[in-house]
Parts: structure tokens; C-alpha cells; sequence
């Protein structure tokens, strides 16, 4: 029976979890659950100067926000220190890695030489087969890997293909530093060992890491998983993804009104692809995903293509679904847009008998809040220069026209608000737009809103009635 499949995801928390490192758990976590194996979770906190307690929780909070769980506890590098210690010194004592006593200076002169001669710095291997006893006096050593110097350190990548190193072209890279504390690559190498990932996937920016963890579990006697370096995203100019095209938290993502099912969706396809399928259940990806269609091209961000997807998600979740997407956000936007932080009983029926209209127009979340305006909007309403000018000219006279045979409805509802407008607007020799684009512009204060006649039974009669005074003044 084969070992499950077990994957990591291992962020550092140095920042907020970004939309490429969002992609990256997700297709770890995908990859995982289709094999029905284990998506761990590694805190990488050894940089303890920009580690921060924040950036832990917003990783954890952002992969909550995705709907990514992950299996057993969460794992933090800085805490095993000891651990990797262990390993590197029982490299040295069997014959994998030594210390070495290179002084600074001795490392400044290669530095230069390098440099001089333009080539990389490689470190020339010194104290690689010298004695421990002719160590100079002062010198703190670090451990360096005794890696091979003749041959090619070899991978097999699940995207990259066979991707080929000559051992002349890579040093003996250190271990342990001087003050004790593990490199990068020995702990990363470790941990993934003790915790038997069989998996790695990650972004391209680590391939050359690759190389280099491959020659540690070597020198270890371990076994080398299985790995897959993932393309980085770019933004729509082809360009490396900065601020500028969208290189965000995913906190941010969720402040802008995408729903965590389009988002998932969306960084899916970012160089992964079924076909020409665009939309997926989660279901459906965990049954198909594989690490054979993820391209080899740098993926494109594009902000146009998620607010299509993100619009197809709010069209066809349910009501009480957005509902509940709209109460999380609004503590957060609603005071930046003149609503509200929460939801009163009262307020949140309106919502949910508007919602089939408002999502219909609406890509995001923000732009639903906003087109809802007219329903948390204290009197009186705020007009937009557009609503103001469909109620120039000749627009207030319709509505004082319109005002006391809309009071004198005794069913007040979507029909027989829009019966008795179409029968003014007859009785005027007019266009139904004539007559409803003032009342839309009076009542929602805007020049675009859900149909005006659904909006006008959501909204109650005494609000319209009163909205409509404050316009004509009456």
C-alpha cells in the first residue's frame, strides 16, 4: 500500500497572505484532498525581526476567509531550531558537512575576486577536507554541506520537467550559521522530512532551491519528494504582479466585496486548466485537480476577468448566502460608504427581498451595498448629480403630480405602483420613463437601481411618499 499523499503549505509571516501564496495553498490543498492525504500548515517564523504575531493570524485568518483547512497542528519552524542543529551535526560527524572557519575577511576577498572576475560568488571550499585543529583562534565556524563537486543534481518536476544542476556550479552552502541557527534550507529540508510531506508545490522563485534541498536529503540518506514548482503570476501587462495589479493580501480581496468561493475559482485557473471549463464547484475541482495541467507560462491577474467570475458566484448563490457574505464585510466598509455596520431585523428583510434584483446587477459585494442604498439611506437622501438631473426640468412637477394618487393607493405593492405610473404617464402623453426616472432618482437617490417598481414595495410606502416630499419640497 503506498504512503498517503501528504502536501505543506509554508508561509512566512512577514506580511499579509498575498494572492500568489493564496494560490499556493490552494493548489496544495487541492492536490491533498483529491488523493484523500493531508495538507499541512508550516509557519516559516525564523526571521525573528520581521516575523510578527499579525502576519501569523492574518495567514490563518486569510486560508480561513478561502475556505482552506489544513490537518493536525500547525507547525512553527523557529521552535525545532534544535532539532535542525541535530541534523547538521550529525552531517559533520559522518562525513556530509564540516566546519568551516572562513573569517569574514577571508569571504569579502572571495566576494571581490568573484565579482572582479564576473562570475558568482562561490564559496572555494577552504576548509572543506582541513583539519578542525588548525581552526584560527577567534573564529566562530558555521556547517557547511559537503556537496559533490563532480556530476548533476537532477529533479523531476511535475511541471518543470527534468531540470538539471552541474555540481560544479554549486558551492558548499552553509547550514548552521555562526551563531548557532539553521539556515533556510536546512530547516525547510528538516521539517519536511519529519513531517513525511511527500509533495512539495510551490512557486518557480524556489527551483534553484530545489537543487540545493535536493543535495541535503541526499547527504541525509532521506528520501526526496516528489515536487512541483508553480509559475508565478504576473500582472495583465506580463509584468511581475506588484500593488499595482493586484498583489494584495486576501484580506484586502474580501474588503472589496469577492466572495471566497469566486476567489477560489478564480486562483484556480491562474495556470491550471480543465478544458475550456471556467466555473467549478469545490467539489468538482478536488475530483479532477491535477498537477499535470498546471502550464509553464507565468499566469496573467486581471482584475476585468475576477469581477466576471466574481458576478457569476453572487448571481447564483443564494440569497441568504450573500446575505450572510454582506454581514461580514459591513463592519468594516459600511461606515467608509454612509451604511451601516450592522443590520437590524427590519433592514435586513428589505435586503432580503431586494436581493434578487440587486444581485443581478452587481459584481462584487461593494457594488451591491452601494446599489442598496436606498434601502439603509437616511432621509433626506443624498442625490447623485445624474438622479439631480432626471429631476431638473420637468421631473419635480411629475412627482407632485404623482405624489397623491401614489397616497391614495390602498394595495401598495410592485404592481400597483406601476400601474398607477403607467397610467399617469397616459393620461400625460408621455414615455413610462418620463414619469419613473424622476420617482427612481427621488426614492434611491441614484440614476440606475433594480427595477424601480420592486424597489418601490421593498421600500414601503410611507418612506417612498416621504422621500418624494423632500424632493418637491412639499
Amino acid at each position: 500500500m503506498s504512503s498517503p499523499i501528504i502536501t505543506r503549505f509554508a508561509p512566512s509571516p512577514t506580511g499579509f497572505l498575498h494572492i500568489g501564496g493564496g494560490r499556493t495553498a490552494l493548489f496544495n490543498w487541492l492536490y491533498a484532498k483529491r488523493f484523500g492525504g493531508k495538507m499541512l500548515l508550516r509557519i516559516e517564523d525564523t526571521d525573528r525581526e520581521r516575523s510578527t504575531d499579525a502576519a501569523i493570524e492574518a495567514i490563518l485568518d486569510g486560508l480561513r476567509w478561502l475556505g482552506i483547512d489544513w490537518d493536525d497542528d500547525v507547525v512553527y519552524q523557529y521552535s525545532r531550531a534544535e532539532r535542525h542543529r541535530a541534523v547538521a551535526e550529525q552531517l559533520v560527524r559522518e562525513g556530509n558537512a564540516y566546519y568551516c572557519y572562513a573569517s569574514p575577511q577571508e569571504l569579502d576577498e572571495m566576494r571581490e575576486k568573484a565579482r572582479a572576475e564576473g562570475r558568482p560568488m562561490r564559496y572555494d571550499g577552504r576548509w572543506r577536507d582541513r583539519d578542525p585543529s588548525d581552526a584560527p583562534s577567534g573564529i566562530r565556524p558555521v556547517i557547511r554541506l559537503k556537496a559533490p563537486i563532480e556530476g548533476e543534481t537532477a529533479v523531476q518536476d511535475h511541471v518543470q520537467g527534468r531540470v538539471v544542476w552541474q555540481n560544479k556550479d554549486l558551492d558548499d552552502l552553509v547550514l548552521l550559521r555562526s551563531d548557532g541557527n539553521p539556515t533556510y534550507m536546512l530547516a525547510v529540508v528538516v521539517d519536511d522530512h519529519d513531517m513525511a510531506v511527500t509533495h512539495i508545490i510551490r512557486g518557480d522563485d524556489h527551483l534553484t532551491n530545489a537543487a540545493r534541498q535536493t543535495q541535503i536529503y541526499q547527504a541525509c540518506g532521506w528520501h526526496v519528494p516528489e515536487m512541483a514548482h508553480i509559475p508565478l503570476i504576473h500582472g495583465p501587462d506580463g509584468s511581475k504582479l506588484s500593488k499595482r495589479h493586484g498583489a494584495l493580501g486576501v484580506d484586502a480581496y474580501r474588503a472589496m466585496g469577492y466572495l471566497p468561493s469566486a476567489m477560489r475559482n478564480y486562483l484556480v485557473r491562474l495556470g491550471w486548466s480543465h478544458g475550456d471549463q471556467e466555473f467549478f464547484s469545490t467539489e468538482e475541482l478536488i475530483s479532477i485537480f491535477d498537477l499535470g495541467s498546471i502550464g509553464r507560462s507565468a499566469a496573467r491577474f486581471d482584475f476585468v476577468k475576477l469581477e466576471n467570475v466574481n458576478g457569476h458566484y453572487m448571481r447564483s448563490s443564494s440569497d441568504t448566502d450573500l446575505m450572510a457574505a454582506i454581514e461580514l464585510i459591513l463592519p468594516e466598509v459600511g461606515p467608509g460608504r454612509g451604511g451601516p455596520t450592522t443590520l437590524s431585523d427590519d433592514l435586513r428583510a428589505k435586503f432580503l427581498k431586494a436581493m434578487p434584483g440587486l444581485k443581478e446587477r452587481a459584481k462584487t459585494l461593494i457594488e451591491l451595498i452601494d446599489s442598496a442604498y436606498y434601502l439603509y439611506a437616511a432621509r433626506p437622501l443624498v442625490i447623485e448629480p445624474k438622479a439631480e438631473a432626471l429631476l431638473a426640468e420637468t421631473g419635480r412637477a411629475h412627482l407632485l403630480a404623482m405624489l397623491p394618487l401614489l397616497d391614495a393607493l390602498l394595495a401598495w405593492s410592485a404592481d400597483s405602483a406601476e400601474a398607477e405610473v403607467r397610467a399617469y404617464a397616459d393620461s400625460q402623453g408621455i414615455k413610462l420613463g418620463q414619469a419613473a426616472q424622476p420617482l427612481r432618482a427621488a426614492i434611491t437617490g441614484r440614476s440606475t437601481s433594480p427595477g424601480l417598481f420592486d424597489v418601490m414595495e421593498v421600500v414601503g410606502k410611507n418612506e417612498c411618499l416621504n422621500r418624494l416630499r423632500d424632493v418637491i419640497g412639499n
